[in-house]
């Protein structure tokens, strides 16, 4: 079962307390970007990253905490955790003196549960997991949050406005979902990049130069993409609005949609990514 989850407000300008963020990768830096958009002082923000940017560097010039070397004495709203999967089991139970009663503890680390950060965090700590998707480098994402029982509707609100910041939020209430929702929407970009190289491919192979092929392909892509974005329609009616009976699409469409045709295989994936999913968590 979902529930969707409205923040009482847009802004992080207003923020009480430290933002702590722990990892500044691709995704990391990205969330930031977006929380500094929302309104977020630099000031308000501390960043554990151990190979900072030369943005980084410059946000530390305008009152960002970077790197600090005792890190206890200063409690955060919210930690949020940006890092390697692997490296956590090292690096989560440090931040414990960052904890206070009302932190909420934010992780879009891949495969790691509620039941492993609960493990290496103070008790009763109040713990959201999210799975993000490469869109959300440029605003355009889409994350998938779920809460343990220790999170209260502020701390809720909280995490999505920092979710928010990069793309639309969806919640659940249900952790099994989150494999689920990782072979979808986590992985689902690759999906859509494979379509583009497959299209191009077609393309040259059917006699197209492959350098035009490349930018058919990578036009069609973005633009059907920004198309369904853009309309109400579901994707069916859309498909089926480009579609003249007897015609070249309904050709193509005859082998796309055929039993054993991109359907099938969609299920497949998706099947396989779920189930590649519950065994690296464990």
């Amino acid at each position: 079962m979902t529930t969707p989850t409205v923040p009482q407000t847009s802004t992080l300008a207003d923020l009480a307390g430290t933002l702590v963020l722990v990892g500044a990768g691709k995704m990391g830096s990205a969330m930031l970007e977006g929380w500094l958009t929302l309104g977020l002082s630099p000031a308000s923000v501390m960043v554990i990253e151990p190979q900072p940017t030369s943005e980084l560097t410059a946000l530390a010039a305008r009152g960002l905490t970077l790197n600090p070397p005792a890190p206890a004495g200063r409690k955060a709203s919210a930690i949020v955790l940006a890092i390697k999967p692997q490296v956590a089991p090292s690096v989560v139970p440090t931040l414990a003196p960052l904890i206070a009663p009302d932190t909420v503890v934010l992780s879009i680390m891949a495969g790691r549960t509620l039941g492993f950060l609960a493990s290496a965090v103070p008790p009763r700590t109040a713990l959201v997991r999210a799975m993000p998707n490469t869109p959300a480098a440029i605003g355009r994402g889409i994350t998938v949050a779920v809460p343990n029982a220790a999170v209260l509707q502020r701390q809720r609100e909280l995490a999505h406005t920092l979710l928010a910041a990069t793309g639309m939020v969806e919640w659940v209430e249900d952790e099994a979902l989150m494999d689920a929702v990782t072979a979808v929407s986590g992985s689902g970009p690759a999906y859509v990049f494979l379509l583009a190289e497959a299209l191009s491919a077609a393309g040259a192979a059917a006699g197209l130069p492959p350098a035009l092929a490349a930018r058919l392909a990578r036009a069609t892509v973005s633009g059907s993409g920004e198309l369904l974005n853009r309309s109400p329609l579901d994707p069916a009616t859309l498909r089926q609005n480009v579609t003249s009976p007897g015609g070249t699409t309904a050709a193509a469409l005859d082998v796309l949609m055929a039993a054993d045709g991109m359907a099938e295989l969609m299920n497949r994936a998706v099947i396989a990514a779920t189930r590649r999913s519950r065994e690296l968590a464990g």
